[in-house]
């Protein structure tokens, strides 16, 4: 899952580079990153890809850093998502691992298909030193195999449900209303504020799955199962979210559009009454600078009748793992314990110009983080996000977690369509199955 907001994924590789005691960046041509080998003991180098998010985030850690180790040097050279997973996927298999950082930025969702895949690339990191379990457990969970540690937490992903409070008042509704509700109730309120003001609670993009796999998450469901085996048939969690999505469309509540700038356009130009994303979504929706005010959110709607279903879930976000690359693992340990997993105002610094959300829980208590925020109705959203990530419930990707998700967005369309939801959940797992060569 790309984080899709507006500055994301910016073409062309730019190395930054720190001088001794200090953190000002300076570009090289494209193609001039080096490994994180040729370089002094107090140095490192890391792989990420958007400036104003990721590699800005980076550059400020360094420099929190550097205040009580001023020889450090950080050198951020800007790869692309795509370019990273290239990079990884050659230096892996060429077996040049030397052509690797000190430490990178995965996904999520591509961080257990990778260390799986290449279990020689990645450090084990649970006796770094560093205190995983002040992360969000689900958050974490996307970079645990067999138990042991490989990543370090960044982005928070976790699911909001954001609601146009004009538009909800104009039927007659508040955002408590729509608090800890299931999917059920939802569609009941959409129908109605529908039928009063013309306009549908929710968009998504057709063909996209995103929403089919918050629902999933949201009770404890996956496409695999614990051995990494599609398990689709037979998946009642499944099976319901299907189910829940396709009567949402059919009831108008749920409208589906061509692509992503559509679908932002719905939010921005009040075509829809709201929407469920990751709350990275915030930032397109605060690009309506007009509406101010007018919006709030709470948590998502839940599966009913579903054991372990929940008001929370997660879609999109990143983890930083160290290479065995790195000729001094515990200075790459040191720096990411002391900045991305052990400092409150790291978090705080970043989050007004990144709009970077941690799952790293004691920001919760942040000043910061509790700040009311005027576009959403005066809530301390920042603090309520940080709640939601730690009630999300962990969700097992698997290796073929992105073969899968193409697959289910297939059978979604379909059976939008009218075709038997059983029989396209088979066709899914079969797709899958012949991905895997089974």
């Amino acid at each position: 899952m790309k984080r899709k907001i507006g500055s994301i994924l910016l073409a062309g590789v730019m190395v930054l580079s720190l001088a001794a005691c200090s953190s000002t960046t300076t570009p090289q041509k494209n193609g001039g990153e080096k490994s994180g080998n040729a370089k002094t003991d107090n140095e490192l180098t890391v792989w990420c890809w958007d400036p104003a998010f990721n590699v800005y985030a980076m550059e400020e850690a360094a420099k929190i850093y550097q205040k009580d180790h001023p020889d450090f040097k950080l050198n951020v050279v800007e790869t692309p998502w795509a370019d990273v997973q290239t990079k990884l996927t050659t230096a892996a298999t060429s077996g040049n691992l030397d052509s690797l950082p000190d430490i990178m930025l995965l996904q999520d969702n591509a961080f257990l298909k990778n260390v799986i895949s290449y279990p020689d690339v990645f450090n084990n990191m649970t006796d770094s030193g560093i205190d995983f379990t002040k992360f969000a457990k689900a958050k974490t969970a996307y970079s645990v195999v067999e138990g042991k540690n490989y990543g370090v937490p960044f982005d928070n992903g976790a699911v909001v449900a954001c609601y146009r409070t004009d538009i909800l008042e104009e039927a007659g509704y508040t955002v408590d209303e729509f608090k800890d509700i299931t999917w059920g109730q939802y569609q009941k309120m959409g129908e109605d504020i529908l039928k009063k003001t013309g306009k549908p609670l929710l968009s998504c993009q057709a063909g996209e799955s995103d929403l089919i796999m918050m629902m999933l998450q949201s009770a404890g469901g996956s496409l695999f199962d614990q051995d990494g085996n599609p398990a689709m048939i037979g998946n009642e969690k499944l099976k319901k979210v299907m189910e829940t999505y396709a009567a949402l469309v059919k009831s108008g509540v749920l409208i589906e559009v061509n692509d992503w700038d559509q679908y932002i356009g719905t939010l921005t130009n009040s075509t829809v009454g709201g929407t469920v994303n990751g709350c990275w979504i915030l930032a397109s929706i605060q690009t309506a600078e007009d509406q101010s005010g007018k919006w709030g959110l709470t948590n998502m709607p839940k599966l009913e009748e579903v054991d372990g279903a929940t008001n929370y879930s997660n879609n999109g976000g990143s983890s930083w793992a160290v290479t065995t690359a790195c000729k001094n693992p515990e200075l790459a340990y040191d720096f990411l314990a002391k900045t991305f997993a052990g400092s409150t105002s790291f978090f705080e610094t970043i989050l007004p110009k990144s709009g970077a959300l941690s799952t790293y829980l004691p920001v919760a208590d942040s000043k910061v983080y509790k700040e009311p925020q005027e576009f959403f109705g005066n809530d301390p959203i920042y603090a309520m996000i940080t709640e939601f990530a730690s009630k999300t419930p962990s969700n097992n990707t698997g290796v073929y977690y992105y073969e899968a998700r193409d697959a289910v967005a297939t059978a979604i369309t379909r059976v939008v369509a009218g075709s038997d939801i059983d029989s396209e959940i088979k066709t899914a797992e079969d797709t899958v199955n012949f991905a895997m060569g089974k």
